[in-house]
């Protein structure tokens, strides 16, 4: 599988130093939307009717709910994706074991994100748009991917 190096447009958006962002990342990426209109919107869904960011989930224990550049819950990104029109398609279930990897065989072709353990990673027609290379050569696991018809 191919690697390009993308951040999204994220440093033409001034924003500067590191970032948990794969998920604004990804998302912008695939979408081919602006990386500010993405973090926007992340930040806006992650906040509750009480104008404060949701707390639930695995980030729950450090006191953090979802931020576009910070970690973004999982519930918060499926919702967002569901909302924008992109279909989940699972390649793993309990039980089953790994039977996809990030590899540019083992996907569709198209506009992808892709889920992957502790990553959301964008994929366009086989080949991985990310600020690194994550397939560990091929050899990592996917759970599932979003598309867009």
């Amino acid at each position: 599988m191919g690697f390009h190096f993308n951040d999204g447009g994220r440093k033409a958006a001034g924003f500067k130093g590191r970032a948990d962002d794969c998920v604004t990342r990804a998302i912008a990426i695939a979408s081919e939307r602006p990386y500010v209109d993405v973090y926007d919107a992340i930040n806006q869904a992650a906040t509750n009717e009480h104008g404060r960011r949701g707390r639930v989930g695995v980030l729950a224990a450090t006191g953090r709910g979802s931020s576009a550049r910070k970690g973004v819950l999982k519930d918060t990104w499926k919702r967002f994706l569901c909302d924008a029109g992109w279909t989940w398609t699972p390649t793993m279930q309990i039980g089953s074991g790994c039977t996809v990897h990030l590899r540019g065989d083992e996907l569709p072709r198209g506009r992808l994100i892709v889920s992957c353990s502790r990553h959301l990673v964008a994929v366009i027609d086989g080949v991985v748009h990310d600020t690194s290379d994550s397939t560990r050569d091929g050899k990592r696991c996917v759970y599932g991917y979003w598309s867009k018809k």
